[in-house]
């Protein structure tokens, strides 16, 4: 067991649109602590996502994340021996890291095209709530439906 939570570390905002979830997400698609690199992707892929739905980019990766964030996921929970897959709630926050690393894992295993319009491809679809991360998102829903009975191990 943990003494004490661990303190909540405050992330700067993206350059662009002063948004810490863009500043988050910046980190996320960072390697080798290249996060220029990561900017110029993110930046790159809003502009193929201006292009192609002609809207604010921004307002539209939000969109994305909010149609694709989980709101609810299965846990393992061990009681007498066996493990269950408990379903608990996934807070705001949680979702939205769950689903930037989906966004950035989709984007990163297709192949063929530069990063920057594989993850416009990638909060385009989630954005008109299709794709791989869509589907995703429902099969963990429906993992947790059918682990529904073990609800009662909640801790």
């Amino acid at each position: 067991m943990r003494r004490r939570k661990a303190p909540k570390r405050e992330l700067s905002p993206d350059s662009k649109y002063q948004s810490t979830v863009i500043g988050r997400f910046m980190n996320i698609i960072m390697r080798d602590g290249k996060k220029t690199v990561a900017q110029k992707i993110i930046y790159d892929a809003f502009d193929v996502i201006e292009k192609k739905l002609g809207q604010d980019p921004a307002k539209s990766f939000f969109t994305a994340l909010d149609n694709a964030r989980p709101r609810i996921e299965v846990r393992p929970r061990r009681v007498g021996g066996a493990t269950y897959q408990v379903p608990m709630e996934v807070t705001k926050e949680r979702g939205i890291n769950i689903v930037l690393r989906w966004i950035r894992d989709f984007a990163r295993n297709k192949k063929g095209k530069p990063m920057s319009e594989r993850l416009a491809d990638e909060i385009i679809a989630a954005f008109k709530n299709e794709g791989a991360i869509i589907k995703k998102k429902e099969d963990t829903h429906k993992m947790a439906e059918a682990n529904r009975a073990f609800a009662h191990f909640k801790w």
